[in-house]
C-alpha cells in the first residue's frame, strides 16, 4: 500500500475481475509500493521487441529508478494498473499527466495525460490492452482527465490498433519517426459499441469453454455406487459425450487405473493431457484444495456442485467468496457452487454433466435456471411436451447457476445471442440484481431470437445464497422494463414451457386475428376473453359439440386455416367419454394432418388433461417428414422472426412485446437450493386448460421464481466495480 505521504489513499474500487477475449479471466487493480518485485519478474518475462516498442530502444532490465517510478504513485497525476493472474502481472498501463509541451502536470493545471502499455507476450491477443484501456480510460475520467496522448512507433502495429479500435475521437499525427495518437476519453457511441460487443464476445467465449470442452474431469468419485460424483461420472458417460472423461477421487486404491469403464486417478494432477472442465462433487470443506490442484493443471473452468456455501448461512457466505477469489486467481470460471450441473446436446459435445439422469431430446431451446429443484422441473416438463402435431422439440443447452457467485444469466444471455443451436432462449429467473445490464442485453437478444422469462421475489427478498444483491425496483417497474426490452414475461413454469414450445415450433402470426374452435363452449368463451385481454382480435368461437368426431375436428381445422380472415387459430378440445366418443389417437392425428396442410399459420391447442391427448400428439409425430423426404412448400418464418403485417393491419405483437422501440438489459442470479435431484414434481392440474402447439399436457401451473441480473466483469459478488468489458 501507498505511504501516509501519498495524496491519496488505495482506490480499491478500482479493483474488477474482467473476462478476457479468449474467456479466461484477469483482475485489473492499482499497482503499489509492494509490488517491485512482481513487476521486475513481468519484465523480465517480456521479449526484447516487446520492450523495445515500449522504450523505442534495447531495454534488456528496469533499473532501480525506474522500478521505483514505476510502483510509487499519487492515484491522481500518476497512477498505474497491473491485469493479474493469480500473484503474476500479465500486462500494465500507466498514464502521466502531463501540461503544455509535454511536462508533468498536476490536476489544477491539465486536463491531458500521456499513456503507454506493456502486455506480456504469452498473454497478447486475449484482449488484455484493451481491456486496460478501457479501465485507465474510467480511471483518468474520474481524476479530471479528459486526453490521453500516446507515442507509438510505426512497426508496434499491434498497439496503434489497440487505440484506432477503441472508438474513442482521435487525431493522428506523425513526427521524429514516432506515430503520435491523441484521443478524447468522453464515450462516443461507437466507443461504447466496442466495449459492448468485445464484452459479449468474452463473456460468450466463456461460456462456451464451459459447454463444449474437450476434456471433463469429475472430482469427488466416491468408490462406491451412488452419490452425487459418481451420478455425474455416469450421466457424462451414459449420454456419450464425444471428448475425453476422467474420474477422480483421492481416496482410490493404488494401482486402481479404472472407474465405471472411465479412466480414474487420485488427483488431477495425475492425469496426463488438458483438462477443460472440472464438476466438483467434495465436500465444501475439501473445495480449496481441489481447486488448486484444478489451478495448477490449468483447467479453463469448474462447475461446483458441492453445497455448503452461501445457502447455509454468513460462513458458507464467507466460503463462497474464497472460492470465487480462488477460482479467479487461475483464470478459472465457476458454474455454482450448489449447482444442477449443466447439459449440451449439441451431436458434436452430448454433454450432461448434471444430476439429471437422462440426456434430454435435442432440440433449439435454451434453458436457464438457478434451483435445482426448478431444473428437475422444466427439464421435465420439456422432456414430456417436446412432441407435438408440428414437430418434436428439445433442448439445446441447460445451465443450473446455483449460487450464482459467478457465471450468472447474464453470461448466458451473451452466449445464446450468437449460439448457432439456440432458437428460443427461457430463464427462470429469481431476481434481478442488476436491471439496466439485464435489460441491455435482453433487449438486443430478444431482436434476434425470443426470450420468455419467469420472474418472482415479488417482495425483493432474493434466495438464500444469492450472490448479488437483488434489485430494490418494484415488482411493477421491473416487469415494464423486461416488456420494452422485447422479453415475453410469463407468470408459472407451465407458462414458460408452453411458451417456449409455441416459439420454436409455430409460425409468427401474419396479424391479430384468432379463430377458436373446439367442442367446449366454455373453453372457448374463455380463450376468448383471454385473447381480447392480450389485444387480438377473436372471432366469435365455434362449437364443435362434445359430439365432434375426429373427422369433424380436421374439417373446422382445416376450413379456418383455409380462411384468409384468421391470422392463427386456437383448438380446444375436453376428453369426451362414452360410445363412439372420438379418442386420443384418432384427434391428434386429425390435428396433425390439417395443420400440416397450412403449415404458414400457427395452431394452439388447449386441452383438459383427462385423456392421453398430449402423449398421443407427440405420437403423431412419428407421420412427420424425414430426411430425405420431398421438400415441401417454403417453411414459414418461426415464431418470433418477423412477418410483413397486411396493408392497414398493424403487426401481431408476441405476449409481452412492447410496439415501440425495444430498451436493453442487464442481469444476474442467485442460488437458494441445495435440492439435490427430486422427482419431477407432479403437474397440478386436470381441469384447468394447459396449452401447447399443437397440444400441451396439462394446466398445472407452478409458482414463478427468477434470477437476477447480477454481476458485470466476471459476475461475482465482490468483483468490486462494473467491468469494463473485455476483448
Amino acid at each position: 500500500m501507498q505511504t501516509s505521504s501519498d495524496r491519496h489513499e488505495y482506490p480499491a474500487h478500482w479493483e474488477a475481475d474482467v473476462v478476457l477475449r479468449d474467456g479466461g479471466t484477469a483482475r485489473i487493480r492499482p499497482i503499489t509500493v509492494d509490488d517491485a518485485e512482481r513487476l521486475v519478474s513481468f519484465y523480465e518475462q517480456v521479449s526484447d521487441e516487446s520492450k523495445y516498442y515500449r522504450f523505442f530502444a534495447p531495454y534488456p532490465r528496469l533499473s532501480a529508478k525506474d522500478v521505483h517510478r514505476f510502483t510509487h504513485h499519487d492515484f491522481v497525476d500518476r497512477v498505474g494498473l497491473a491485469a493479474t493472474v493469480g500473484d503474476d502481472f500479465i500486462g500494465t498501463v500507466r498514464y502521466d499527466r502531463i501540461g503544455v509541451g509535454g511536462r508533468p502536470a498536476t490536476g489544477a493545471e491539465a486536463d491531458e495525460a500521456e499513456v503507454a502499455f506493456l502486455v506480456q507476450d504469452a498473454h497478447q491477443g486475449r484482449g488484455v490492452a484493451s481491456t486496460l484501456l478501457e479501465h485507465i480510460a474510467a480511471v483518468a475520467r474520474e481524476r479530471g482527465i479528459r486526453r490521453f496522448a500516446a507515442e507509438v512507433l510505426p512497426a508496434n502495429t499491434k498497439m496503434i490498433k489497440v487505440f484506432t479500435d477503441a472508438g474513442y475521437t482521435q487525431k493522428r499525427s506523425f513526427e521524429d519517426g514516432v506515430v503520435r495518437l491523441e484521443f478524447g476519453l468522453e464515450p462516443t457511441d461507437r466507443s461504447l459499441a466496442v466495449q459492448y460487443a468485445r464484452e459479449q464476445r468474452a463473456e460468450a467465449r466463456s461460456v462456451q469453454r464451459l459447454l463444449a470442452p474437450g476434456a471433463v474431469a469429475v472430482i469427488g468419485t466416491g468408490r462406491t455406487p451412488g452419490g452425487v460424483g459418481r451420478s455425474i461420472l455416469g450421466n457424462i458417460r451414459d449420454g456419450g459425450f464425444t471428448g475425453r472423461l476422467y474420474a477422480v477421487n483421492g481416496a482410490l486404491p493404488e494401482g486402481q487405473k479404472e472407474l465405471d469403464g472411465v479412466p480414474a486417478f487420485r488427483s488431477v494432477r495425475d492425469i496426463d493431457g488438458p483438462v477443460d472442465v472440472a464438476v466438483v462433487a467434495v465436500p465444501a470443506e475439501r473445495v480449496p484444495e481441489v481447486v488448486a490442484e484444478c489451478g495448477a493443471h490449468d483447467v479453463q473452468g469448474l462447475v461446483v456442485v458441492s453445497a455448503g456455501y452461501a445457502e447455509s448461512g454468513p460462513e458458507g457466505r464467507e466460503r463462497q467468496r474464497a472460492l470465487v477469489r480462488q477460482a479467479r486467481s487461475y483464470g478459472m470460471r465457476i458454474i455454482g457452487p450448489n449447482s444442477f450441473g449443466v447439459i449440451n446436446t449439441s451431436p458434436e459435445v452430448r454433454l450432461n454433466a448434471s444430476l439429471a439422469p437422462d440426456m434430454p431430446r435435442a432440440g433449439r431451446i435454451g434453458l436457464f435456471a438457478q434451483s435445482g429443484a426448478i431444473g428437475v422441473a422444466l427439464l421435465s416438463r420439456l422432456h414430456r411436451r417436446g412432441g407435438g402435431v408440428t414437430g418434436v422439440t428439445g433442448l439445446s443447452t441447460f445451465v443450473s447457476s446455483g449460487n450464482r457467485a459467478d457465471v450468472s444469466g447474464n453470461d448466458v444471455l451473451q452466449y445464446w445471442y450468437e449460439d448457432a443451436d439456440t432458437d428460443v432462449a427461457l430463464m427462470y429467473l429469481e431476481s434481478i440484481g442488476n436491471p439496466r445490464k439485464f435489460t441491455r442485453l435482453a433487449r438486443r437478444t430478444a431482436a434476434a431470437k425470443p426470450l420468455v422469462v419467469v420472474q418472482g421475489a415479488r417482495h425483493g427478498a432474493g434466495p438464500r445464497g444469492h450472490a448479488v444483491r437483488a434489485t430494490q425496483l418494484p415488482h411493477a417497474t421491473v416487469s415494464a422494463l423486461l416488456r420494452q426490452a422485447g422479453v415475453i414475461r410469463v407468470d408459472t413454469i407451465t407458462d414458460l414451457v408452453d411458451a417456449g414450445l409455441l416459439l420454436a415450433r409455430q409460425p409468427l402470426p401474419a396479424g391479430p386475428r384468432v379463430a377458436i374452435l373446439g367442442n367446449s363452449e366454455s373453453l372457448g368463451l374463455l380463450t376468448y376473453d383471454a385473447c381480447l385481454a392480450e389485444g387480438l382480435r377473436p372471432h366469435p368461437p365455434r362449437d364443435l359439440t362434445t359430439a365432434a368426431s375426429a373427422a369433424d375436428f380436421h374439417a373446422a381445422l382445416s376450413r379456418a386455416l383455409a380462411d384468409d380472415s384468421s391470422d392463427a387459430v386456437v383448438v380446444t378440445a375436453i376428453p369426451s367419454v362414452g360410445e363412439g366418443s372420438v379418442g386420443d389417437a384418432a384427434l391428434a392425428e386429425a390435428l396433425r394432418s390439417a395443420a400440416a396442410e397450412r403449415p404458414t399459420k400457427p395452431v394452439l391447442v388447449v386441452h383438459v388433461e383427462l385423456g392421453g391427448l398430449a402423449e398421443a400428439l407427440s405420437a403423431a409425430t412419428s407421420t412427420a417428414p424425414q430426411p430425405g423426404s420431398a421438400p415441401g412448400p417454403d417453411p414459414a418464418p418461426r415464431l418470433g422472426e418477423r412477418a410483413e403485417p397486411r396493408p392497414g393491419e398493424s403487426p401481431a405483437l408476441r405476449p409481452g412485446e412492447h410496439a415501440g422501440p425495444r430498451p436493453a438489459a442487464d442481469e444476474g442470479a442467485p442460488a437458494d437450493d441445495k435440492d439435490a435431484p427430486a422427482p419431477p414434481p407432479e403437474d397440478a392440474g386436470s381441469e384447468d386448460a394447459g396449452s401447447e402447439d399443437a397440444g400441451s399436457e396439462d394446466a398445472g401451473s407452478e409458482d414463478a421464481g427468477s434470477e437476477d441480473a447480477g454481476s458485470e466483469d466476471a459476475g461475482s459478488e465482490d468483483a468490486g466495480s462494473e467491468d469494463a468489458g473485455s476483448e
